[in-house]
């Protein structure tokens, strides 16, 4: 007896060792780490609130229609660490930036070690172009040694590019903002999807205010087939709907 139940014990034993060996494996095989970012992107759509946040912004010339050198001066500050730009300023962490508006990209400011990426990228330093790298450097230059994230506020952007043309032995004008452009003309493909667009808009709002016809109105205006349990019935003799 005393042996059977010895047995018993080591088998209950050896099962609960090969379940918990199963286990350790089983996890090691297929643990995943916590996404950084839950759920699954769908083709197509849009995460809320991007499309309009592209939308709202405007080239860079609508914003140094107004720009302000004052103000980038202020904004600046935040690259005083590596940058500054004062006329004969010698180079630091990153290069002296006096009239760098006209400057090739990557290849002025006294002999600075610009990366391959800047380096590589050819044209020179335009408002277009300064407003696309001060918005994003490693977007514009993938690969530059630049570690700043860059400045998402549009108007601090134009800011700091009218402060940049006021380091200068030539300041160059502001450009005027860019005109509006013209709502699509009816008859064109532009014009007519939005004119699509418009009369759903407008035949969705209707039938969200058109009312539910109960049977007995519908009844009276010749509509008897508008019923079924989904519609309301009168209850009092004042025609009082009721589900």
């Amino acid at each position: 007896m005393q042996d059977r139940s010895n047995f018993i014990a080591m088998f209950v034993l050896a099962a609960g060792i090969v379940a918990l060996g199963g286990s350790i494996v089983t996890g090691e095989v297929f643990n995943h780490e916590r996404p950084e970012k839950m759920g699954y992107p769908i083709a197509g759509v849009v995460e809320e609130g991007a499309a309009d946040a592209a939308v709202a912004e405007k080239p860079i010339a609508f914003y140094l229609a107004s720009a302000d050198a004052a103000k980038g001066a202020d904004v600046f500050k935040k690259c005083a660490a590596c940058h500054n730009a004062d006329k004969g300023g010698a180079n630091a962490l990153g290069p002296n930036l006096y009239g760098v508006l006209g400057e090739a990209i990557g290849k002025g400011a006294n002999g600075f070690a610009f990366s391959d990426a800047l380096s590589g990228k050819g044209g020179n330093w335009d408002w277009d172009q300064l407003g696309a790298w001060l918005h994003s450097p490693k977007t514009f230059a993938p690969g530059t040694k630049m570690t700043f994230a860059g400045l998402s506020n549009p108007e601090d952007r134009a800011n700091v590019i009218a402060f940049l043309n006021s380091k200068s032995d030539a300041p160059k004008p502001l450009p005027a903002a860019p005109k509006e452009a013209a709502a699509p003309a009816a008859g064109t493909p532009a014009g007519d999807a939005k004119a699509a667009a418009e009369a759903t808009s407008a035949g969705a709002q209707k039938a969200t205010n058109t009312p539910v016809l109960t049977e007995q109105q519908a009844a009276i205006g010749g509509s008897k087939n508008v019923g079924g349990e989904g519609a309301a019935k009168l209850t009092g003799p004042k025609g009082v709907a009721t589900k």
